[in-house]
């Protein structure tokens, strides 16, 4: 079946509203069964791994977005640049975007392959991982890094199909790649006593099951996203304006991930208990942070074809829907998540109360102001929206990164503040700062591009 972009949601015209809705759900569900692969994985090696399979595996999640967020940045601007083409109707823009960004997913996942292979055990090493996980840990990211290719080219060809207005079908074979992942967890780790390796080549597999489902869709559209792999090439213009666009956001993500890689290494310092629980509760929190982190997708892509089409005066409109939703979305969620946080932290760490226990007070300081972190999600994807993305870059630097940092080699060495809540509490103090500050920002930026519009 063929994709027309007349069948393709129009983000330009008439009310914004439902169609914020029904673009950011299927958004929303892929995010989490994207996470349900590491939940997934969490649970089967809980259940049935080693004592440490937990710690193992959350030990590398952080070291992992460290390692895969510069690249992933990429896709964002391969997104964006699909979405200004169309919104501006220069099909021979999005044409050649498309084929210069599939390529590049390539040789990304490529260099990742490498430097996830090789480099594993040094990061690990780096962050102080307790002698008792750490080579599960390795096995893990190696296995994992293999089929980091399949995941590049499902993040570009996923923001290529969003940009065109589709989220549903990155939905379905996330879906189908979800099932085939669930599958090969219980056969390798339960009847071939795979045990962490069985869990990452799982992962791998489904990676690369919906990463040739995606690439089957973009073969099979008649519009101008439609791939042909004789026409894919680097074009000059085009891989410009996606690290332009990309590489920012990149950076962003890398010194998002920097600072949690630190956080993460105090965390280490409690011991193995505290790891178990923490990586438990940052599993449960990643759900609420999907939805969320939807609306900042969403809010891309509706200001990048507005921007396009020069419809300044819908600009602000999406702003405030998208805000109004992040903030209802986030609040609703996470206080629900910390009010069944005991029992949804036994179905990763059964028979644990100890581990549980850290876990809850974690979900107490992140999971329930999480909602600030999506409000500042939407803020910076509204700017990359309008063709800012080092400025947004520059202020979550500052905002984010820096004042974490400070804050652990300050706050968090005096002594009666050497406590996880005073290291969580970190986070939703950064989150505000950020937000507050781009949002601001945004605001003087609208006004100064209808002034423009109207002198014109």
């Amino acid at each position: 079946m063929k994709h027309n972009l007349s069948d393709e949601m129009d983000m330009t015209e008439g009310p914004l509203l439902k169609k914020i809705i029904l673009y950011t759900l299927p958004i929303i569900l892929t995010g989490v069964l994207q996470l349900l692969f590491n939940a997934a994985d969490l649970v089967v090696v809980g259940r049935f791994g080693s004592d440490t399979s937990v710690a193992s595996v959350g030990a590398t999640s952080s070291i992992i977005n460290l390692i895969t967020n510069l690249f992933i940045g990429l896709s964002v601007g391969a997104g964006v640049a699909v979405a200004h083409g169309l919104g501006a109707g220069k099909s021979d823009e999005v044409h050649k975007t498309v084929h210069t960004a599939i390529p590049t997913a390539l040789v990304s996942g490529v260099i990742l392959t490498v430097i996830g292979i090789f480099g594993s055990r040094f990061f690990l090493e780096l962050m102080g991982t307790p002698d008792d996980v750490i080579n599960l840990s390795a096995t893990y990211m190696k296995i994992y890094f293999i089929g980091i290719t399949s995941s590049m080219v499902y993040n570009f060809g996923s923001a290529i199909l969003r940009a065109g207005g589709d989220t549903k079908s990155p939905l379905i074979y996330l879906t189908i790649a979800g099932i085939v992942n669930v599958i090969l967890n219980l056969i390798f780790v339960i009847i071939l006593k795979m045990d962490v390796a069985g869990v990452a080549a799982a992962t791998t597999v489904s990676q690369t099951v919906s990463a040739v489902l995606i690439l089957r869709a973009l073969m099979k559209r008649d519009d101008a996203c439609r791939l042909t792999f004789s026409k894919m090439r680097f074009h000059r213009r085009q891989i410009i304006r996606i690290i332009q666009i990309g590489i920012p956001a990149g950076i962003q993500g890398s010194l998002f991930s920097i600072s949690n890689v630190i956080i993460q290494s105090s965390i280490n310092s409690f011991g193995s208990v505290v790891m178990s629980g923490n990586a438990a509760a940052g599993n449960i929190e990643g759900f609420v942070y999907m939805s969320m982190n939807s609306f900042s997708q969403t809010a891309i892509n509706f200001t990048a074809r507005n921007y396009g089409a020069g419809k300044i005066d819908r600009l602000c409109k999406i702003m405030w829907l998208c805000l109004s939703s992040v903030f209802v979305t986030g609040l609703t969620l996470g206080f629900t998540a910390r009010f069944f946080g005991e029992n949804l932290l036994s179905i990763y760490i059964p028979d644990k109360p100890e581990d549980i226990s850290y876990g809850l007070i974690r979900m107490t300081y992140i999971c329930i102001p999480y909602f600030l972190c999506g409000l500042m999600d939407v803020t910076t994807g509204l700017l990359r929206g309008i063709n800012y993305s080092v400025l947004p870059m520059i202020i979550s630097v500052v905002g984010v990164c820096v004042f974490r940092i400070v804050w652990i080699y300050t706050i968090f060495r005096i002594p009666e503040y050497h406590t996880l809540q005073s290291l969580y509490i970190s986070y939703t103090i950064s989150w505000s700062i950020t937000f507050l500050t781009e949002l601001i920002i945004y605001i003087v930026l609208l006004k100064k591009f209808r002034k423009k519009v109207q002198t014109v």
